[in-house]
């Protein structure tokens, strides 16, 4: 499979807001063609028309697709592949949270984080890396969490889908080391998103997402010879 545009091309999932939105906006400044898909189709649209009206020589394909729904997800990830040939760039980012501990939680809270948060990210990796591999070249960025390494008491199965999107990072760092394709977790503590727009702390108090979507384009600018392994990154103050 060859590329279809001299242009790199980058594949964000969850691209409409928070950190998926910067990372989108990053790299689309840096001249990236880019792929993306929400559930929701006005987020799509707004953001589509905003990128190429910006940006008219670049390339961009947003596709309403629910993550959480494997074969869904598939025809989207096929998609993505027949619209840009091969994606540069992959950033496993789609995810959701539940409060409540895990004895407490609703039922069905891990089923549904399992499959936004690390099912998703499992099935489209199958998809979009073996081009890669393939072209020996390529970065995958896996947005886990600091609760992929501490107990979150108050986000029982969403600590648990994120423990295992670094154990699955790791592991593709493993298996795709000798293959030339580059393998990054990032771990953000509290960043300023929608779901913690309703919280009394000030704002000040949280990272912005434009500082995550900055470090990944920093970690994918490095020479072919490096790969930065994880990024822990936290707020001035620490976890909240």
């Amino acid at each position: 499979m060859k590329k279809k545009n001299s242009k790199p091309s980058i594949l964000v999932s969850g691209c409409t807001k928070g950190i998926g939105l910067a990372i989108v906006q990053k790299f689309a400044q840096e001249g990236f063609n880019v792929a993306g898909c929400s559930r929701k189709e006005k987020d799509l649209k707004k953001l589509f028309t905003k990128l190429s009206t910006k940006y008219p020589k670049q390339h961009f394909f947003m596709e309403v697709c629910d993550l959480a729904n494997a074969e869904l997800l598939k025809v989207f990830a096929k998609d993505v592949l027949k619209e840009f040939g091969i994606i540069d760039v992959l950033v496993n980012n789609a995810g959701t949270f539940l409060p409540g501990s895990i004895l407490e939680e609703e039922e069905g809270a891990f089923e549904k984080q399992w499959l936004t948060n690390m099912s998703s990210a499992y099935h489209l990796s199958r998809i979009i890396i073996p081009p890669m591999v393939k072209q020996k070249s390529g970065h995958v960025f896996n947005i886990c969490s600091t609760a992929s390494i501490t107990a979150y008491t108050n986000g029982g199965s969403y600590s648990i889908s994120k423990h295992a999107m670094l154990g699955m990072n790791n592991i593709l760092r493993e298996e795709l080391k000798t293959k030339k394709v580059k393998v990054t977790a990032i771990l953000p503590g509290a960043t300023y998103t929608e779901s913690w727009k309703n919280s009394d702390l000030p704002k000040d108090r949280f990272m912005p997402v434009e500082d995550i979507a900055n470090m990944i384009y920093n970690a994918y600018a490095l020479s072919p010879q490096s790969n930065v392994e994880e990024i822990l990154i936290r707020p001035q103050l620490g976890d909240i």
